[in-house]
């Protein structure tokens, strides 16, 4: 519930701090003092838009803060779990508006979007008025109140789960239908094309093994045929090597004749015949190594040429030809084996949806007598609130092949005004008064069912008096056993059925300026209120008297 209010330099309330109990409050007050100001305030606490001119005139900035009071299992505690804020002890919304339009929004002390605030706020409070009734003109909200009245929620959960698993199949049959038709109108082509890439039969890196090995094969190309020559030229017949080694020996003979001068070049002539020698051996294991056969480069390149023609082809990588292939080896395979398996999944897909049929045929039969307990118990009240004559319908229609997350029904709440009118949808056939009557006894029967803790009803009671508007108190302190109820009323009769009372009364400020005033009052006080209320602008014993008896039932403020 609303624990307490607290409005800093709103329009003209520049400073109040209200508290409120369980049950049901009324606030009243002459025209103009200031009831709509307080619940401009309260809806922007609740995430409602934001507008600079609600910022008191003088200031830069005004400040709403409602703290509420709900059990710890309320849903709001989960959205403010899921969304990373402080989840136990009150729960505290402000809003922070300032002069140049923009505004801020917290929970909880920490910064939070608007829409999360409002997300937060439409959780806590609900508010009513003659000419709104939010939840109560979106169908879509029709039937989640029709569920939550009904205690349908385990089969519409049921039912959603369903059609997840409807859709799960539905998709994996057509996927699957789809691959097959493709295949089927490529069929001719898949098989050429598996068939050249099986016979291709590309590797994962053959491409750069290959081009390693052309580049190398053509280098060793360039340079074997000088090789060879040098090679020859130590080795051949035409060699040095015999004819130094010949000169050599014949000077090393002579060598011990004359010492002095042979002995050095005979040195030299042995070392050259060394060099020549190992120039030879080297050469030769040269030409070894780059023995070339040029059939073996011709075959890399032919390959290397058929892979990255084949990659053109089928507008890839060359390194991706060995995933193609493995795609068009798998279409194929799913081809010839895609009859079998597609009867499969297509009895699955009946399967699941068989399953969602019988569940939303189930929660569709939950609703129809649901909606009948719930014309039943709104017909109940309309009596009392002067519409005897008047009907509230559910208007539920069901299209079993509409098959949605929450079933195979659409709801939308209806009402006929009068015997022989044509029924139609609440929002567009009931006046304004009696909108808010059909609202208030549909709040009534629906109150332990999806409400938020906190109603606020705006002058539900305009242009009803007497007999209707002690209806009206009736039902809203009924109301108000289940969740708190707060009520701007001009009717007496509703006012006298309130367990707390604040009257909203302006006040001089001084410096020409007058502010918007909140006070709770005493029994005393509230017996004058109510007379005002009955007498006008002069209070009579009469209107006191008559205060009195309406007080007479009255719980204690």
């Amino acid at each position: 519930m609303l624990a307490a209010l607290a409005i800093r330099d709103i329009v003209l309330i520049d400073r109040l701090d209200l508290s409120f109990g369980a049950g049901m409050s009324v606030l009243t007050g002459e025209t103009g003092a200031g009831k709509s100001i307080l619940l401009d305030a309260l809806s922007l606490a609740l995430g409602g838009r934001g507008d600079a001119g609600l910022v008191r005139n003088g200031q830069s900035q005004g400040q709403v803060t409602a703290a509420f009071d709900v059990p710890m299992a309320h849903p709001v505690r989960a959205l403010l779990r899921d969304n990373d804020l402080e989840a136990d002890g009150d729960v505290i919304l402000r809003r922070v508006q300032a002069e140049d339009g923009r505004s801020r929004a917290f929970i909880n002390d920490s910064p939070v979007s608007v829409a999360l605030l409002r997300q937060a706020g439409g959780l806590l409070v609900e508010i009513h008025g003659q000419n709104e009734a939010r939840a109560y003109t979106d169908p879509a909200e029709h039937r989640r109140l029709l569920d939550s009245f009904g205690e349908c929620d385990g089969d519409r959960a049921a039912v959603n789960a369903a059609h997840g698993a409807m859709r799960k199949a539905s998709k994996a049959l057509a996927e699957h239908e789809e691959r097959i038709a493709a295949a089927r109108r490529e069929a001719d082509y898949l098989r050429a094309s598996a068939e050249e890439l099986a016979t291709l039969a590309p590797l994962a890196g053959e491409e750069e093994e290959l081009a390693a090995s052309r580049q190398s094969m053509m280098q060793v190309e360039k340079i074997a045929g000088d090789l060879g020559e040098a090679f020859e030229a130590l080795n051949g017949t035409a060699s040095p090597i015999s004819e130094v080694a010949s000169l050599w020996r014949r000077l090393e003979r002579k060598a011990e004749q004359a010492p002095q001068l042979l002995s050095a070049p005979v040195g030299f002539l042995a070392e050259a015949l060394d060099r020549l020698e190992d120039a030879r051996a080297g050469l030769e294991a040269a030409v070894r190594e780059t023995e070339f056969d040029p059939r073996a480069l011709e075959a890399t390149e032919e390959r290397l040429f058929a892979l990255r023609a084949a990659a053109r082809k089928y507008q890839v990588a060359v390194d991706q030809l060995p995933d193609i292939k493995a795609r068009f080896e798998a279409d194929l395979a799913a081809l010839d084996a895609g009859e079998e398996a597609l009867a499969g999944l297509a009895e699955a897909a009946k399967a699941a949806q068989a399953d969602y049929d019988a569940k939303a045929l189930a929660l569709s039969a939950r609703r129809r007598q649901a909606g009948a307990a719930l014309e039943a118990a709104v017909a109940g009240e309309l009596p009392d609130l002067k519409l005897e004559r008047a009907r509230f319908i559910v208007q539920l229609e069901t299209d079993a092949a509409e098959r949605g997350r929450d079933g195979i029904d659409q709801v939308e709440f209806w009402v006929q005004t009068n015997p022989g009118t044509k029924p139609g949808a609440m929002m567009k056939v009931a006046s304004g008064g009696e909108l808010s009557r059909f609202l208030l006894a549909l709040k009534v029967s629906l109150a332990d069912k999806g409400s938020a803790p906190t109603l606020v009803f705006d002058e539900i009671d305009t242009g009803v008096g007497g007999a209707v508007a002690e209806a009206i108190g009736n039902r809203l302190a009924r109301l108000a056993g289940k969740v708190q109820v707060l009520t701007v009323t001009h009717a007496p009769q509703v006012a006298a059925k309130a367990g707390g009372h604040f009257l909203i009364l302006k006040e001089d400020a001084g410096e020409d300026r007058v502010a918007t005033r909140v006070q709770r009052i005493d029994v005393d006080h509230r017996r004058e209120e109510i007379a005002r209320m009955l007498a006008g602008a002069t209070i009579t014993d009469e209107a006191r008297a008559a205060a009195d008896r309406l007080l007479a039932d009255a719980p204690d403020p």
